[in-house]
């Protein structure tokens, strides 16, 4: 039987994704009319932004006409071979990082250990590892159909960035999808499995949570 790693956080009631960002609050044990004579149906509210834990975003969230989570295509986030490149060391991750791998159709998740922060502090600092624009346009180059990282951004968050997100634009622009805050990308292999990182299908939103899971042979 083929095992199942799954790569997301979970989202609870108040957590923290990153600074400044809305809060998701869940409501649970919802009781509407309907169902089986004398009682109710048990459901739930949750109220949140797109970029809530483990998420994907999508072209729109960079370009005005760019395709929403209702556009795309399953063959960009579903069963896709998957390449682990470990980048743990320094602040930035360069082309370097990329060089010599057959990246082409793949899924490519950067493993960078910041994961380790999740729910401190410390996981919202500016100094989160992060790839250079260089790095974003050798992926563009490669061929790969979805990036992935186990950071706050595939871009430099600092103060001396200036807002600029360069990497998000190279990868956005070539209509590669994007999953930020993985996890766990240590219990997967280089490569050898298969990757799913699945929106639902709402339109009109930029970037939306995502059940992030790799299949290992």
């Amino acid at each position: 039987m083929p095992k199942l790693v799954d790569v997301s956080h979970q989202i609870t009631d108040g957590m923290t994704t990153w600074p400044g960002l809305p809060e998701p609050v869940i409501e649970e044990s919802t009781t509407v009319a309907g169902g089986v004579p004398g009682h109710g149906n048990s459901s739930g509210r949750v109220t949140m932004v797109g970029a809530t834990g483990t998420h994907v975003e999508m072209p729109a969230h960079r370009y005005r006409d760019g395709a929403d989570p209702a556009d795309l295509d399953l063959e960009r986030v579903a069963d896709l071979p998957g390449a682990v490149v470990h980048a743990a060391e320094g602040r930035q991750i360069g082309p370097e990082a990329f060089s010599g791998l057959d990246l082409r159709g793949r899924a490519v998740l950067v493993r960078t250990g910041w994961d380790r922060h999740w729910r401190t502090e410390a996981y919202g600092r500016s100094d989160h590892p992060h790839l250079t624009e260089t790095a974003a346009k050798a992926l563009v180059e490669s061929g790969a159909t979805l990036v992935g990282i186990d950071s706050v951004s595939v871009d430099d968050t600092s103060p001396a960035a200036e807002g600029a997100r360069p990497a998000q634009a190279a990868l956005l622009a070539a209509g590669i999808p994007i999953v930020t805050h993985l996890c766990l990308l240590d219990q997967l292999p280089a490569e050898g499995f298969s990757f799913y990182a699945v929106p639902a299908k709402v339109r009109g939103m930029a970037a939306f949570p995502v059940r992030a899971f790799a299949v290992l042979a």
